[in-house]
Protein backbone atom coordinates (compact mmCIF):
# COMPACT_ATOMS: atom_id res chain seq x y z
CA UNK A 1 0.00 0.00 0.00
CA UNK A 2 1.23 3.50 -0.79
CA UNK A 3 2.66 5.82 1.90
CA UNK A 4 0.59 8.39 3.71
CA UNK A 5 1.54 12.01 4.28
CA UNK A 6 0.38 14.45 6.96
CA UNK A 7 1.00 18.09 7.82
CA UNK A 8 1.75 18.71 11.47
CA UNK A 9 2.44 21.59 13.80
CA UNK A 10 5.55 20.60 15.76
CA UNK A 11 6.71 23.17 18.33
CA UNK A 12 10.49 23.27 18.45
CA UNK A 13 10.96 21.89 14.94
CA UNK A 14 13.05 24.97 14.08
CA UNK A 15 15.47 26.90 16.26
CA UNK A 16 13.53 30.11 15.66
CA UNK A 17 10.71 28.74 17.83
CA UNK A 18 12.87 29.52 20.84
CA UNK A 19 13.64 27.99 24.20
CA UNK A 20 10.08 27.30 25.41
CA UNK A 21 9.15 25.37 22.26
CA UNK A 22 12.41 23.43 22.35
CA UNK A 23 11.81 22.53 25.99
CA UNK A 24 8.27 21.39 25.24
CA UNK A 25 9.43 19.12 22.46
CA UNK A 26 12.19 17.68 24.62
CA UNK A 27 9.75 17.05 27.48
CA UNK A 28 7.34 15.29 25.14
CA UNK A 29 10.03 13.05 23.72
CA UNK A 30 11.31 12.14 27.19
CA UNK A 31 7.73 11.44 28.31
CA UNK A 32 7.20 9.05 25.41
CA UNK A 33 10.52 7.32 26.08
CA UNK A 34 9.73 6.86 29.77
CA UNK A 35 6.11 5.69 29.35
CA UNK A 36 6.18 3.41 26.34
CA UNK A 37 3.37 1.16 27.56
CA UNK A 38 0.81 4.00 27.42
CA UNK A 39 2.17 5.84 24.36
CA UNK A 40 2.23 3.16 21.66
CA UNK A 41 0.09 5.03 19.12
CA UNK A 42 1.14 8.47 20.34
CA UNK A 43 4.78 7.61 19.66
CA UNK A 44 3.97 6.14 16.25
CA UNK A 45 2.42 9.38 15.09
CA UNK A 46 5.01 11.52 16.87
CA UNK A 47 4.62 14.64 19.01
CA UNK A 48 2.48 17.03 16.99
CA UNK A 49 -0.84 18.70 16.37
CA UNK A 50 -2.56 17.68 13.15
CA UNK A 51 -3.20 20.38 10.56
CA UNK A 52 -3.88 18.15 7.53
CA UNK A 53 -4.71 14.58 8.51
CA UNK A 54 -2.79 11.64 7.01
CA UNK A 55 -3.65 11.07 3.36
CA UNK A 56 -2.59 9.00 0.39
CA UNK A 57 -1.64 11.00 -2.67
CA UNK A 58 -4.09 11.18 -5.54
CA UNK A 59 -3.04 9.51 -8.81
CA UNK A 60 -0.48 11.62 -10.64
CA UNK A 61 0.60 13.54 -7.54
CA UNK A 62 4.12 13.15 -6.16
CA UNK A 63 5.64 13.63 -2.69
CA UNK A 64 7.86 16.42 -4.00
CA UNK A 65 4.81 18.27 -5.34
CA UNK A 66 3.14 17.87 -1.96
CA UNK A 67 6.23 19.33 -0.23
CA UNK A 68 6.16 22.26 -2.65
CA UNK A 69 2.50 22.92 -1.93
CA UNK A 70 3.14 22.89 1.82
CA UNK A 71 6.07 25.27 1.33
CA UNK A 72 3.83 27.62 -0.67
CA UNK A 73 1.18 27.47 2.05
CA UNK A 74 3.76 28.22 4.77
CA UNK A 75 5.04 31.24 2.84
CA UNK A 76 1.54 32.75 3.02
CA UNK A 77 1.15 32.28 6.79
CA UNK A 78 2.88 34.07 9.63
CA UNK A 79 4.30 32.55 12.81
CA UNK A 80 1.70 31.95 15.52
CA UNK A 81 1.57 31.09 19.21
CA UNK A 82 -0.03 28.26 21.13
CA UNK A 83 -1.47 30.32 23.99
CA UNK A 84 -1.25 29.27 27.65
CA UNK A 85 -0.57 25.56 27.27
CA UNK A 86 -2.64 23.26 29.48
CA UNK A 87 -3.27 19.57 30.07
CA UNK A 88 -6.75 18.11 29.46
CA UNK A 89 -8.44 14.77 28.84
CA UNK A 90 -9.96 14.32 25.38
CA UNK A 91 -11.88 11.08 24.84
CA UNK A 92 -9.65 9.32 27.41
CA UNK A 93 -6.46 10.61 25.73
CA UNK A 94 -4.25 13.01 27.68
CA UNK A 95 -3.39 15.97 25.50
CA UNK A 96 -1.91 19.45 25.57
CA UNK A 97 -4.15 22.22 24.26
CA UNK A 98 -4.09 26.01 24.08
CA UNK A 99 -6.20 28.12 26.38
CA UNK A 100 -8.87 30.20 24.67
CA UNK A 101 -10.05 30.24 21.10
CA UNK A 102 -6.62 30.02 19.45
CA UNK A 103 -8.05 31.62 16.29
CA UNK A 104 -4.69 31.86 14.52
CA UNK A 105 -4.09 28.14 14.96
CA UNK A 106 -7.58 27.43 13.65
CA UNK A 107 -6.92 29.66 10.63
CA UNK A 108 -3.69 27.81 9.90
CA UNK A 109 -5.42 24.44 10.06
CA UNK A 110 -8.34 25.62 7.91
CA UNK A 111 -5.91 26.90 5.27
CA UNK A 112 -4.01 23.59 5.25
CA UNK A 113 -7.20 21.54 4.83
CA UNK A 114 -8.36 23.60 1.85
CA UNK A 115 -5.03 24.20 0.09
CA UNK A 116 -3.80 20.61 0.26
CA UNK A 117 -7.02 18.72 -0.43
CA UNK A 118 -6.36 18.48 -4.20
CA UNK A 119 -3.47 16.14 -3.32
CA UNK A 120 -5.68 13.72 -1.40
CA UNK A 121 -6.75 10.40 -2.88
CA UNK A 122 -10.41 9.57 -2.30
CA UNK A 123 -11.10 7.40 0.72
CA UNK A 124 -11.84 3.75 0.10
CA UNK A 125 -14.80 1.99 1.69
CA UNK A 126 -12.36 0.44 4.17
CA UNK A 127 -11.00 3.91 5.04
CA UNK A 128 -14.51 5.14 5.69
CA UNK A 129 -15.39 2.13 7.82
CA UNK A 130 -12.31 2.65 10.03
CA UNK A 131 -13.65 6.08 10.95
CA UNK A 132 -16.76 4.46 12.49
CA UNK A 133 -19.14 6.80 10.65
CA UNK A 134 -22.07 5.60 12.73
CA UNK A 135 -20.49 7.33 15.74
CA UNK A 136 -19.98 10.68 14.00
CA UNK A 137 -22.26 13.67 14.14
CA UNK A 138 -23.88 14.83 10.91
CA UNK A 139 -21.32 17.60 10.54
CA UNK A 140 -18.39 15.23 11.17
CA UNK A 141 -19.77 12.72 8.69
CA UNK A 142 -20.15 15.40 6.05
CA UNK A 143 -16.57 16.55 6.62
CA UNK A 144 -15.34 12.96 6.34
CA UNK A 145 -16.96 12.57 2.95
CA UNK A 146 -15.88 15.99 1.65
CA UNK A 147 -12.43 16.45 3.21
CA UNK A 148 -11.38 12.91 4.19
CA UNK A 149 -11.35 13.68 7.93
CA UNK A 150 -14.18 14.41 10.37
CA UNK A 151 -12.49 16.95 12.63
CA UNK A 152 -11.96 20.00 10.45
CA UNK A 153 -13.21 23.61 10.47
CA UNK A 154 -15.78 24.04 13.27
CA UNK A 155 -14.97 20.49 14.50
CA UNK A 156 -11.23 21.19 14.73
CA UNK A 157 -9.52 21.38 18.11
CA UNK A 158 -5.78 21.95 18.22
CA UNK A 159 -4.21 19.31 20.49
CA UNK A 160 -0.95 17.45 21.01
CA UNK A 161 -1.44 13.87 22.20
CA UNK A 162 0.65 12.54 25.07
CA UNK A 163 -0.95 9.14 25.78
CA UNK A 164 -3.07 6.41 24.30
CA UNK A 165 -6.58 6.11 25.86
CA UNK A 166 -6.27 5.72 29.63
CA UNK A 167 -8.91 3.81 31.64
CA UNK A 168 -10.47 5.88 34.43
CA UNK A 169 -9.06 3.57 37.07
CA UNK A 170 -5.49 4.46 36.01
CA UNK A 171 -6.08 8.12 35.25
CA UNK A 172 -5.34 9.88 38.54
CA UNK A 173 -1.77 8.61 38.86
CA UNK A 174 -0.96 9.30 35.22
CA UNK A 175 -2.48 12.79 35.39
CA UNK A 176 -0.29 13.59 38.38
CA UNK A 177 2.79 12.32 36.55
CA UNK A 178 1.93 14.42 33.49
CA UNK A 179 1.46 17.58 35.56
CA UNK A 180 4.82 17.08 37.23
CA UNK A 181 6.63 16.25 33.99
CA UNK A 182 5.24 19.17 31.95
CA UNK A 183 5.10 21.70 34.80
CA UNK A 184 7.95 23.83 33.33
CA UNK A 185 5.85 24.73 30.26
CA UNK A 186 2.25 24.69 31.51
CA UNK A 187 0.62 28.09 31.26
CA UNK A 188 3.24 29.41 28.85
CA UNK A 189 2.70 30.69 25.31
CA UNK A 190 4.57 28.44 22.86
CA UNK A 191 5.79 29.92 19.55
CA UNK A 192 5.18 27.97 16.35
CA UNK A 193 7.32 29.09 13.43
CA UNK A 194 6.88 26.28 10.93
CA UNK A 195 4.74 23.45 9.65
CA UNK A 196 6.09 19.99 8.85
CA UNK A 197 5.38 17.16 6.45
CA UNK A 198 5.51 13.68 7.97
CA UNK A 199 5.46 10.37 6.09
CA UNK A 200 4.14 6.95 7.08
CA UNK A 201 6.12 4.65 4.74
CA UNK A 202 3.76 1.67 5.17
CA UNK A 203 0.74 0.82 7.32
CA UNK A 204 1.68 0.57 10.97
CA UNK A 205 5.10 2.18 10.55
CA UNK A 206 6.13 5.20 12.58
CA UNK A 207 5.57 8.57 10.97
CA UNK A 208 8.90 10.21 10.16
CA UNK A 209 9.79 13.82 9.47
CA UNK A 210 10.09 14.53 5.75
CA UNK A 211 10.37 18.33 5.51
CA UNK A 212 9.93 21.52 7.56
CA UNK A 213 8.62 24.79 6.12
CA UNK A 214 8.93 28.12 7.90
CA UNK A 215 5.92 30.39 8.33
CA UNK A 216 7.29 33.58 6.80
CA UNK A 217 4.44 35.91 5.78
CA UNK A 218 4.12 39.39 7.25
CA UNK A 219 0.76 40.07 8.98
CA UNK A 220 -0.61 42.01 5.99
CA UNK A 221 0.25 39.16 3.65
CA UNK A 222 -1.68 36.39 5.39
CA UNK A 223 -4.23 34.79 3.07
CA UNK A 224 -7.74 34.33 4.41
Amino acid sequence: MSPRYAVYAVPGAVAADGAVAAELRALAESWYAGHQEITVDARRYGFHATLKAPLRLAPGRTPDEFDQAVAALAAKRRPVEIPALRLVTMDAFRVLVPTGGAHELRGLADAAVRALDPFRAQLTSADLARRRPERLTRSQHDHLLRWGYPYVFEEFRFHMTLTDPIPDVDGREIDAALRTHFEPVLGLDVPLGSIAVFEEPEPGAAFCLRSVHALTALPAEVAR
